[in-house]
């Protein structure tokens, strides 16, 4: 069907103000709203939402790490099924499952020809102000403008979105795993696979066991290099790690003090401390690969005689330097051949007006990726 001007009433997760104080389930500063929802444009698709699962990013905006505008319906990393198809977009079909993904590619900037290096600057100025890779807007909320989160406002029953923002994948991909691949398992195993190239002779530390870093650490298990080694302050992380595979498990004092190093170093937490423990885990020669979002400001400090002296490499990782239409059919395979568990990272469900509970529960840093179902998928 192609795109219309009909507009619907959905259910979704409005984030009203940033930087309110935790516990979120006290102060709320998500409230699952009812808001009108137009429907797609030329170049544009609507897709009914199955599954979404909350990521640090979604936290980071909530606390106010990540500033965006508000009033902004949050979500970036779900999957649904495309119900309506906007003019110009001739290679989707009614139906289909998609997976979301929060930074889209125009394709004609300068970025988007290091073939994933450097994240899409279209993409990235929209995102910041909360609009679709066109400049489009969608949601409104008793006539006021809602803004869309990372182009996607995937925590709603349904999200416009912009066809550069979806990758289709098959229908025997359960929508929860869908959902981790938009994301987590872009910004984890990219940054094993594109960004650190690991090697099967080669050893590698994953600092941060969050979704991200553990995504990164059952990539890494798919390559089978000589170590996989898991490093965080959450102790049954740890244990969780090393029943996966990981052949060693430290907390970051254990790593500093027993002078535990790697050929390739995953920093997957966003905080300067990490980056620090990272950095003196790197070998001779060694490359750090950094994908942790610090808040703004935050620093680290380092001692380049090493980097030198040692030839060793630090890279900036962002969304795993992947092309999604390129690296979402890549981590498919590997799941669907069995090589890459995805079902591991889910820590459990919970309802869409569960909402700010979750975000406690991520910023506990207990659960991995909480999954949410959408009525509409049931329905």
């Amino acid at each position: 069907m192609s795109g219309t001007t009909t507009t619907r009433t959905i259910r979704g997760a409005v984030l009203n103000q940033l930087g309110a104080e935790a516990p979120y389930s006290e102060s709320r500063p998500i409230t699952i709203d009812t808001v009108e929802l137009s429907g797609p444009a030329a170049g544009e698709v609507l897709v009914r939402i199955e599954a979404a699962s909350i990521c640090h990013s979604d936290l980071s905006v909530v606390n106010g790490s990540r500033p965006r505008p508000v009033p902004m319906l949050l979500g970036h990393e779900a999957a649904g099924i495309v119900e309506e198809i906007g003019d110009g977009v001739t290679d989707l079909e009614l139906g289909q499952r998609v997976v979301l993904t929060f930074l889209p590619r125009c394709g004609e900037c300068a970025e988007c020809l290091t073939d994933g290096r450097l994240p899409c600057s279209a993409g990235s100025k929209t995102n910041e102000v909360g609009t679709l890779l066109s400049g489009s807007e969608h949601l409104t909320r008793n006539g006021e403008s809602v803004k869309h989160h990372l182009g996607c406002s995937g925590f709603a029953e349904y999200a416009v979105v912009d066809r550069r923002s979806i990758v289709p994948v098959g229908s025997d991909v359960p929508a929860d795993i869908a959902a981790v691949l938009g994301c987590a398992v872009l910004t984890g195993g990219g940054a094993v696979l594109n960004a650190a190239k690991l090697s099967s002779n080669q050893s590698i530390a994953i600092v941060g066991l969050g979704g991200v870093g553990m995504a990164a650490l059952l990539t890494a298990l798919a390559v089978k290099p000589s170590k996989v080694i898991a490093v965080d302050a959450n102790e049954q992380k740890l244990e969780l790690a090393k029943e996966w595979g990981a052949d060693e498990a430290y907390t970051p004092q254990q790593a500093a003090e027993a002078g535990i190093i790697a050929d390739v170093v995953i920093e997957a937490v966003g905080h300067p401390r990490a980056f620090e423990t990272a950095y003196k885990m790197i070998g001779f020669g060694g490359t750090l690969v950094t994908v942790g979002l610090p808040a703004p400001g935050a620093m680290s400090e380092i001692e380049p005689l090493k980097l030198t002296a040692r030839a060793q490499s630090v890279i900036g990782c962002y969304l795993g330097s992947a092309v999604p239409s390129r690296d979402i059919p890549k981590f498919e395979e590997l799941w669907r051949a069995g090589n890459l568990p995805l079902e591991r990272l889910i820590s459990g469900t919970i309802e869409l007006d569960e909402m700010n509970e979750g975000m406690d529960a991520l910023a506990s840093g207990n659960v991995l990726r909480q999954i949410i179902r959408m009525p509409a998928a049931a329905a």
